[in-house]
Parts: structure tokens; sequence; C-alpha cells
């Protein structure tokens, strides 16, 4: 995450405060309300009054909001097949020219943070898409750590996992500028609760036993705490616990993660049950007694030295969200949520931004200095954080200013997909892989769990749980899953009506509400909740509805900028006219590579499938000056024509009811078109 209050400071090599530049302090003010033109350098969308619409589509949140974390996916699973950058550096710099990712060589890798965040993203992703590529992935990254990041077994803190690493270290044992062979107590807890979670969505047994370690490791460390000491320190010394101060430290609020883990495992019955129950009693006591009551929010970030003058939202926020998903552990939830909502958002402690009626707040700050740039340039996970409480709490309470706040905030995150050139963070170049991959999807993804209205609308998703998911698998008007527990309450958008839902082989009973074991749905939204009680295995059959199709990103596997596609891309699946098709750089409304026309000028090209298979479509965005015609043909079926107008994104879909061999694109005005998400379908 960021580092120490960094605007309009100039930062040392241990991350200390040093004096204002010029010996002046940049004065701010709590909230400002601004009228820019751009954000992350990509032109504002407004609606009749003013406000700010998603990017890309201003008219289709379902799209807008499901492309921001599929267009981070992409870069993610790019890099988990070349370079692996998140397995060394925090975070990369791109050349603005060719887009490909270099790594920072300077700043700390943020192991621990990054392996948790993104265990939450792909703990959601996984449901909603399906994609095995996503536990294949978040696997080999979690293993990476168990092998690489562990502290010894003789130590204190034993076999739990370093917060951090130096950049490029293969291995990983803290960042040297803060000192050697320290741990963070509360990313011990926060990577617990994500191996805990991962045993579940695996059943692993090694995950389980990792968890295990790190609440036991809580339990032994743990201390009572009074307003100067948190019950575990911010930051300590792996071998003995001690906490000397300097880049060591006493305090840190953020308590919730630990509790977090404690209160799955008591819940799942593994581990020293007792113990974790004794401890998390106490823990939750001084949380009520100091931090939820004076608002000192402070001692998260793996990047900074230790004060108790420097608030962040992050900790704040996460209870919030914690306690909305599960008010049984805290009878104030309600209260405590919406004043800490409301504390975030008008905290001097960093200045807040109204960005044509969207609030947007940066990360963290102490009154005077604060991190981390202007809101056309980042930061786009806390704001996603605090749009995904407000949106939870909209769900909870039914409070419609709350969802409408969350979406004008969730707005301005979308225009952070993908790769932008002149979106960056603080220092030059610098883009996080906490923050833009892992945090910020994941938080965008609550958005579909609280407002499923949201979610696009033409598409089958599994949009939440109570549960984890363990399997999933959509069809023609179908959708079966299973949950790692056997009562869960469940929520997806469907393209479809259902006529059958199962649990466990039991036909399900439509009801008006979910105050017992059934389902609802909304005709008119196609939102379907199911309560299941004592089953696992849910099957939703219905008529109607699309299959699910297989995307072509032009990311997987990546090609270089300006790379003229020729033969089999993707292998096996589609051979391109030879010289009629290049690999295009993020660019007008795509956020990630596409496909452009070798010669623009040309009016026509194509491709053939390999086997006959369905062409569903694809994304078109016009970046020339005129409308732009584009008709698809193929020898087997009629053909169809689209009108794309100047600065249009626009989804074609062909609607064929038949495969096809042969497809070939005829193009009038089309020199500014480019291409991407070619959908097709087997079956």
């Amino acid at each position: 995450m960021r580092g120490s209050i960094r605007i309009p400071l100039v930062c040392a090599s241990l991350f200390l405060l040093l004096p204002p530049v010029n010996g002046q302090e940049k004065a701010f003010l709590p909230i400002s309300i601004l009228d820019i033109p751009t954000i992350a350098g990509r032109p504002v969308q407004l609606d009749a009054k003013g406000k700010l619409l998603p990017w890309p589509m201003a008219d289709n949140t379902g799209y807008s909001y499901s492309s921001y974390f599929l267009s981070q996916w992409t870069i993610v699973w790019d890099q988990y097949n070349r370079q692996r950058l998140p397995y060394y550096y925090c975070c990369f710099d791109f050349d603005r020219t060719t887009f490909e990712l270099q790594p920072d060589p300077h700043w700390a890798n943020s192991t621990g943070y990054l392996r948790a965040m993104m265990e939450g993203f792909i703990e959601r992703l996984y449901p909603y898409t399906g994609d095995t590529q996503t536990l294949t992935f978040l696997r080999s990254f979690v293993d990476y750590e168990l092998e690489h990041g562990l502290t010894p077994e003789a130590y204190a803190w034993a076999q739990v996992p370093y917060a951090s690493a130096n950049p490029g270290a293969e291995r990983y044992s803290g960042w040297s500028n803060l000192g050697e062979d320290y741990i963070e107590p509360h990313v011990v807890g926060e990577d617990g609760y994500a191996y805990l979670r991962l045993y579940e969505m695996t059943g692993d047994t090694r995950y389980l036993r990792a968890a295990i370690r790190c609440a036991d490791a809580l339990v032994k460390n743990w201390t009572q705490g009074d307003a100067e000491h948190s019950p575990w320190p911010v930051r300590c010394y792996a071998r003995d616990g001690k906490a000397p101060g300097g880049p060591m430290g006493p305090y840190s609020a953020n308590v919730i993660e630990p509790i977090m883990l404690f209160d799955e495992l008591i819940r799942i019955k593994q581990g020293n049950v007792a113990d974790y129950e004794r401890v998390r009693a106490a823990v939750w006591d001084w949380f009520k007694k100091y931090p939820l009551a004076n608002n000192v929010w402070v001692g998260y970030f793996e990047d900074t030295v230790p004060s108790m003058e420097n608030m962040n939202q992050v900790i704040p926020m996460e209870f919030a969200r914690y306690v909305l998903l599960h008010p049984e552990k805290d009878p104030d939830w309600r209260e405590h949520a919406r004043k800490l909502i409301e504390w975030v958002k008008t905290t001097p402690k960093w200045p807040k931004y109204v960005v044509h009626g969207a609030t947007i707040t940066t990360e963290q700050g102490n009154g005077k200095e604060y991190c981390c740039n202007d809101p056309g340039q980042c930061c786009d996970s806390h704001t996603s954080r605090l749009a995904a409480v407000e949106a939870l709490y909209y769900a909870k309470t039914g409070e419609v200013a709350y969802r409408d706040e969350a979406y004008r905030s969730y707005n301005w995150v979308t225009y952070f997909q993908g790769l932008s050139s002149a979106a960056h963070s603080p220092f030059a170049g610098q883009w996080w892989f906490t923050d833009e991959f892992a945090d910020g999807p994941r938080r965008m993804m609550d958005a579909f769990w609280a407002v499923p209205e949201w979610a696009p609308a033409d598409e089958s998703h599994l949009l939440g749980s109570s549960s984890v998911v363990t399997r999933i698998h959509y069809g023609k008007g179908s959708v079966t899953y299973s949950t790692f527990d056997p009562g869960s309450s469940d929520v997806l958008r469907i393209d479809f009506v259902p006529q059958f839902v199962t649990a466990d082989g039991r036909p399900m009973t439509r009801r008006k509400d979910l105050n017992e074991s059934g389902f609802t749905f909304d005709e008119s939204t196609h939102v379907l909740w199911i309560r299941h009680d004592d089953a696992r295995s849910v099957d939703i059959q219905g008529t109607d509805g699309s299959p699910s199709a297989h995307m072509v990103t032009f990311d997987d596997p990546h090609l270089p900028a300006g790379t003229v596609i020729r033969g089999d891309y993707p292998a096996g699946v589609i051979e391109w006219a030879k010289g009629q098709w290049v690999m295009h750089v993020p660019e007008g409304k795509f956020g990630t590579f596409n496909l452009a026309l070798s010669d623009p000028k040309k009016h026509t090209a194509g491709f053939r499938f390999y086997s006959p298979r369905f062409f569903v479509g694809l994304d078109v965005y016009n970046g020339g000056l005129q409308d732009a015609v584009v008709t698809i043909r193929c020898p087997e079926m009629r053909e169809v024509t689209f009108t794309i107008k100047p600065g249009e994104l626009r989804r074609l879909r062909t609607n064929w009811p038949d495969r096809s061999s042969k497809v070939s694109f005829d193009f009038q005005n089309g020199e500014g078109l480019i291409f991407d998400n070619l959908a097709y379908r087997a079956d």
C-alpha cells in the first residue's frame, strides 16, 4: 500500500516524514468540490444534471463495473503467465508506447497484504466467472509465500508470513529500509484469514494448517493493551516479538482482521477454539474501548514509520464492512457503520473531493500532509472501499441515499480500469498491485453483491454468497454451484427465468421473503435470492438465457504491441487472415490490449475458426470522427450490420443460431476502429 504521508512531502530512505518542501505546508480543505474534465486521462461522462457516469459505457453500469475488475484480472493473469512481477515487486510503471510493464526496483514489496487482498478478489471473481484459472493463479501465488515468506519455526512469531520484502527479492523477510526480520501482527491475521478462506475454496488442508499457525501465534503473543499499546504491536521483530521503537511500534488499531481469523476458525470449529474465543473477547473489548471510541485509526501500512497522528481510512472501513456482513458480531452495527462512514467522509486528517457528485477519498493523513495524489490521478482502491461500505449499508438498512452516494463513487473508480497513460500514484509512474489489481477490484465486486441490479442484465452471474463458493458452472438457462457451508444466502442476476431450483436435489419453494429456506425471484430485474439451510449443492434450471461464451481478450497470451497476427491465436481456436490484423495498445475506451486493422484504410478483414463454432460477437470502439459501419458475414448465416458513432464503445452481438467457420467484416469509415473481447461458443 502507499507509504507515509506523501503530499506535499519528499520521503527519506527510511520513509520518515521530512519538513515540508520550501519550509511551507500545503494547506488543504477536508472537502473540496472539483470540476475536472478528465479522470485518469479519460474524458468524464456526465448525465443531464452534470453528475458523473461510469466509464467506458456511460449508459451501461453492468458493463462498466464488470469491465473494471475483469480488466484488472486480465493483467494479473497475463503477469502470471509471463513476468510474474507481483511475486517480487510492489508496483510497476509501463512504457507509454509499448505498454510493457517495468518493475519498480525501489519500493517495498507488499507481500502479505497483496496475498490477502488477492484472495478476497479471487474469492468473488471465481463464482462470478466460473473461470478455474483464477484458482490456479491464487494457489500458485499463495504457495509461493508459504515456501518463501514464512518466519522460522523457532521464533516467537513462528511460521507466519512476513508483511513485506525488498524489491526483487525471491525470499521475503521484511523491507530492509525499515529493518530486518520483522513481521506485522495485523497482517498475520489478514493473511491467516485469507489462508483459511482458500482452504474453504479448495479443501486443501495445507491452507488450514497455515491459518491455524497464524491464529496460534496471535494467541501466544497477545497482551491486554491500553490507550498507547494495542494487543499486538503494529510491527515487531519476528524472533522475539520486541517493538523497541523507530520503525517498530507498539500500536495499531487494526485488530479487526485477527478477529476475523478467530471468528472463522471458531465458526468452523478448527484449531484451539477455546483460546481463540478467550483472546477474541479481550481484543474486542479493547477495540470498543479505544479505537471505536476515540477514532485513533492508525497503524496499517507496511511502508510507514509508526505514528499516532497519521490516520487512515482502511481500518474503520474494513471494520464497518465486516459488521455489515456479520451484524450478529456487533449489536450496534448500524450506528457504528454509519458513524464511521461519516468520519471517513469528513475527517480533517486528509482531503476528500467531490468530483461531479462523486465523493473521492484519499488514503491517509495527519491534518497537514496526506497521501496520495490529485483525484484525477489515483487512488481507486480507497474510494472503492468507501463505496462498498455505503452500498452494503444501503443493502442492510434500505437507506437509498447511501446507495446513490456509492453509485457516484464507484463510477469514479471505473475510470482507472486497465492501463491509462495519465493515471499514476504520487511518485511518477508507480502502479500498485495491491491497490489497482487486488484491493480495488475486490471492493468493486461488493457493488453487485449489495445492489445486484447494477450487474449486467444480459448475463448470468453469482454475485455474492455468505459462504465460500467451491464449484460453479454456467450453461444455457442454468447455473449449478456448491458452497462450503450447508447454510448460505446467495444472490444472482440471471438472464433466464428459473423453472426449478433444487438444493442437494430437493426442490426449493419460491417465497415472498427468505425467513426460511427457499428462493425469491424478481421478474423485472431477474435478481434471484436463494437461502439454503442444510444443503451445499444448488441447481437452477430455466428457460431461455444464453450459453456462456469464451472470450478472446488479446491479452492471453500476450503479444507485443504492433505484432501482426498470423496463423492461430489463441492456439487451435482462430486462424487470422494473413496480414490483416495487428495487436494494439490500450487506447480509447479499451483499458487493455486489443485488436486493430493492420491497414485502417482497408475495407475488409476476416478470420476462420479451426473447427466450426458459434461466433457470438465482439466489442468495437470508434475513435474516428465519422459514423463507422461494420457488417459481419459468414457463409452459413445472414449478415448483420451495425453503426458505431464517433467515440462510442459498443458490444456487437450476431445472434447467429448456428456454427460458422469463416467470419468476414466489411467496414465503412473504419479508420478509427479497434476491437476487443471476441466472444465465441463451441457448443
